[in-house]
């Protein structure tokens, strides 16, 4: 009888894991016949690796399996409660283990969370096979995994779970809760998780508790959470996958999608002086001189929203993102700044011009500095023949701006100012 009730009273995700890799929910691309993890158990080949993916996807679950299925004992780690010592307290059982040929996968969670120091203590194990470590992150591996040990383990990408995936996860959870519930439900807390498997059944089990043996409902759902539960991690990889899709998509000149990726970003709870911030910047980088007032404009945005606050600032979001996206287009003064820096860093640094030096004393006078100076507002239109960059990088243009916006106008008149210049240094020789 206290069997039963250890059983039922166990979390319902942790109820459903899988007992084999068949019969995980979603990642076919890697646990197929033929795909990489199925290869590695049949061949009997299990190697070091990275699981990386978003939260609830199954990274845990398939790491435990692989060591079922390939008759390993299974040590899981926690990056967030061990340090040094634990690691080579781990090390030894594991190294002990393959003197009797036994083999051992040490499992280390949210790996991205040791230091340097801490992922280097794997690395001998690794490297004389003592362990085989299958590490699980939420974080891109490139930035949160030190080279050496990414060098001597494989990544995997896992994927968020389908809805039609989530929905036969969720179908499951339901009946082993005993729940009545509405045809529409298992879809709608489908759509609610993001793919999120754990969070699916979470929703599963606090629902049926809600319901107390009556039918789950939509509307019994809605006072469950009272907010979509969005993924999103304000220090992690998914922030930066949204500000990019809010900058692409204001820079490809798509409003629509510039506003829905702003709003799944203000519904995350994002600082809205770091969205301003950078709107600012996507106007300098990306509208640049075509339409020199969008950076008036992301100014006084960034006012509005340290004025206003929240809610109201928000608006002002809005406003700005649908003026950068539908703005015509130039980023001619990025690459010109670009382009100057690198000529300043590898070229030659040669001396200024003496006609561009002041001489504010006699002495500089007479050695030159300043001859040959000509005087901008002295002449018609303030446009003169000088050169003014040094000999080295005569003629060099860094700036060539677009045929949109001002910047065609800007053009036409650079145009003009080059023909003059032209034509009054064929004069004067």
């Amino acid at each position: 009888m206290s069997g039963l009730f250890e059983q039922s009273a166990r979390p319902l995700a942790e109820r459903l894991r899988p007992e084999k890799l068949e019969d995980v929910v979603g990642q076919r691309h890697l646990l197929a016949p033929g795909r990489p993890l199925r290869v590695m158990v049949d061949r009997d080949r299990l190697k070091s690796m990275i699981l990386w993916g978003p939260p609830g996807v199954g990274k845990t679950t398939i790491a435990r399996l692989l060591a079922r299925e390939s008759k390993a004992d299974f040590i899981p780690f926690s990056a967030v409660m061990s340090g040094i010592k634990e690691i080579k307290a781990v090390m030894a059982e594991a190294e002990t283990n393959f003197r009797y040929g036994r083999r051992t996968v040490v499992f280390v969670d949210e790996i991205h969370r040791f230091n340097k120091a801490q992922q280097d203590a794997f690395l001998p194990y690794v490297e004389r096979g003592d362990i085989v470590l299958i590490g699980a992150t939420t974080e891109n591996p490139s930035f949160e995994i030190n080279s050496a040990l990414l060098s001597r383990a494989k990544v995997f990408t896992l994927r968020a779970l389908a809805i039609p995936e989530l929905t036969e996860l969720i179908l499951r959870g339901l009946r082993e809760s005993a729940a009545l519930f509405s045809p529409e439900v298992p879809e709608m807390i489908a759509h609610f998780v993001n793919g999120d498997a754990r969070n699916a059944l979470n929703l599963v089990e606090m629902a049926a508790a809600v319901a107390a043996g009556a039918e789950i409902t939509p509307e019994t759902l809605e006072g469950v959470l009272e907010r979509r539960m969005l993924l999103y991690d304000k220090s992690g990889e998914e922030h930066y996958n949204l500000i990019s899709a809010l900058h692409k998509s204001v820079r490809s000149s798509d409003p629509d999608a510039a506003l829905y990726w702003l709003a799944r970003m203000l519904e995350a709870g994002e600082d809205r002086l770091y969205l301003a911030r950078r709107l600012v910047r996507m106007a300098i980088e990306d509208i640049g001189l075509a339409d020199p007032r969008a950076v008036e404009q992301a100014i006084a945005c960034q006012q509005t929203v340290h004025f206003l606050g929240e809610p109201e600032g928000d608006q002002a979001l809005a406003q700005i993102t649908i003026y950068l996206a539908v703005a015509p287009k130039s980023d001619a003064a990025y690459q010109a700044l670009k382009a100057a820096q690198d000529a300043a860093r590898h070229r030659l640094a040669e001396p200024v011009p003496m006609q561009l030096r002041n001489a504010p004393t006699r002495l500089m006078k007479d050695i030159g500095y300043g001859a040959g100076y000509q005087h901008a507002h002295q002449q018609p239109d303030a446009v003169v023949g000088m050169k003014c960059l040094p000999e080295g990088l005569d003629g060099t243009q860094f700036y060539h701006p677009s045929n949109r916006g001002l910047e065609a106008k800007i053009r036409e008149r650079l145009d003009d100012w080059k023909k003059r210049r032209d034509s009054s240094t064929t004069s004067s020789s």
